[in-house]
């Protein structure tokens, strides 16, 4: 059997593939005319943010499953799995920790401005100290927003570790673990010092952060968004810097052009290369649950994070 890596993954996971009798195949290039070659024969599948698009699954004969190695899978066409009969299953949780720990180092970032001071000290420019004003953690407000796996361990942590006040908005988490849900989220942004996006990217959500939202934000806090780009309006992002209405933000996700662009000029925006779950530990522990998934389904089980179960593997 064979099983096609779109994108590159931790050895850990080629291991254990190869340990069952699975024998990885290297993707050359994640684009669609690559993966259309490269498809015939392949039993599984495991991609990355490159996906896997109705072109692939039109080429592909026999295939079992597609796993998602990561969390989101709006790049695998659901539809297009449907109607080959391919169980299409993703990898959450497995991440979450350091994204999480991630969130925390962005939000010490933030309130010490410690980007800028570092710059400011490359290029020998002095008296970075009295430029700002800077803040500890301790004590400080923290609307969370989406209590998943990542949001809850982050709120557990700032709360263990900082002694933060953790507020939650999140309207379909069932228990918030003793932690308080606000009423709303702009109840939420008017009290805190640190809002933190860790919420699943859907029609709903899409510029969640936006002029009003912003706005509502309290004089001086800071956003942090290591979940989708398009929570926010980089357009409204903008606007509240120039205003100095907010105090900063971390993005981990964002538009393409973004760190190019206007938001480039405030030293109070930091810029990391969606670095929330590219730890070897993460990286460890999603490509062996990838590769899991495919041993499983290979096998003729269901993985406990399938998308479709109602999904045959009978191709169409």
């Amino acid at each position: 059997m064979k099983c096609l890596i779109v994108q590159p993954m931790h050895e850990d996971g080629y291991a254990l593939l190869r340990s069952k009798g699975v024998e990885p195949i290297l993707c050359p290039s994640p684009d669609v005319e690559t993966m259309v070659r490269m498809i015939p024969g392949c039993d599984a599948v495991i991609t990355r943010d490159a996906g896997f698009p109705a072109a692939a699954f039109a080429a592909a004969a026999g295939l079992q499953i597609v796993v998602v190695h990561g969390t989101g899978h709006d790049a695998v066409d659901k539809e297009a799995a449907a109607a080959k009969g391919v169980l299409v299953a993703n990898t959450p949780r497995a991440n979450a920790r350091s994204v999480a720990e991630l969130t925390l180092g962005l939000a010490l970032a933030l309130g010490r401005g410690i980007p800028a001071a570092d710059r400011a000290e490359r290029s020998g420019r002095p008296n970075f100290r009295e430029s700002a004003s800077f803040h500890e953690l301790d004590g400080k407000t923290a609307l969370v927003v989406g209590w998943g796996a990542i949001g809850g361990q982050f709120g557990r942590m700032a709360d263990s570790a900082f002694g933060m006040n953790v507020l939650v908005h999140s309207p379909n988490a069932p228990d918030l673990n003793g932690f308080e849900r606000v009423a709303s989220l702009e109840s939420g942004l008017a009290e805190a010092d640190f809002v933190t996006l860790h919420t699943p990217m859907r029609p709903e959500t899409r510029h969640m952060m936006n002029a009003e939202r912003f706005a509502a934000m309290k004089p001086g806090a800071f956003l942090i968004n290591v979940a989708r780009a398009g929570l926010v309006d980089e357009t409204a992002l903008l606007g509240a810097l120039e205003s100095g209405h907010l105090g900063g933000a971390a993005l981990d996700v964002y538009s393409p052009e973004a760190p190019m662009g206007p938001l480039a000029k405030f030293p109070n925006v930091i810029f990391t290369p969606h670095l929330g779950a590219t730890t070897e530990e993460a990286l460890s522990r999603v490509a062996l649950g990838a590769a899991g998934h495919v041993l499983t389904a290979l096998a003729g089980r269901l993985p406990d994070t399938t998308l479709n179960p109602e999904i045959r593997r009978t191709p169409a």
